[in-house]
C-alpha cells in the first residue's frame, strides 16, 4: 500500500526558506511522476511543481517561478521542494502526489505559514 510522508513546514517570516521532503513508501517510486500540490482556504488546489520520471524534467507554476524548486531522490524514495523567498500568500497545507497515469496517491499534507 502506498504511503507517502511529508515533513519540513512550519511557520516562516517573509523572505525566508524553508524545504519540504515526502518520503514515499509501498510503490515503485521510481517510476512515478511526482508532484507538489498545495491548498489553502478559499482557494482551489495549485499545482506548484512537478518532476517526472524518468526524464526528471520539472516544471514550476508561475506564481513560485524563481523562488521554487522540486527535485528526487530515486535511492531515498524522497522528493523535495525547496522554498525560497517566501511570502505570506504561500501559507498553505502542501500535499505531495504520485502519479502514473490515471493512479495517484496522495499524502495527508505539511502546513506552511509565512508570517511575521
Amino acid at each position: 500500500q502506498a504511503q507517502l510522508v511529508e515533513s519540513g513546514g512550519g511557520l516562516v517570516r517573509p523572505g525566508g526558506s524553508l524545504r519540504l521532503s515526502c518520503v514515499v513508501s509501498g510503490i515503485t517510486f521510481s517510476g512515478y511522476d511526482m508532484n507538489w500540490y498545495r491548498h489553502s482556504p478559499g482557494k482551489e488546489r495549485e499545482l506548484v511543481a512537478g518532476i517526472s520520471s524518468p526524464s526528471g524534467r520539472t516544471k514550476v507554476a508561475d506564481s513560485v517561478a524563481g523562488r521554487f524548486s522540486i527535485s528526487r531522490d530515486n535511492t531515498e524514495r524522497t522528493v523535495y521542494l525547496e522554498m525560497n523567498s517566501l511570502k505570506p500568500e504561500d501559507t498553505a497545507v502542501y500535499s505531495c502526489n504520485a502519479q502514473l497515469g490515471s493512479i495517484n496517491y496522495w499524502g495527508q499534507g505539511t502546513q506552511v505559514t509565512v508570517s511575521s
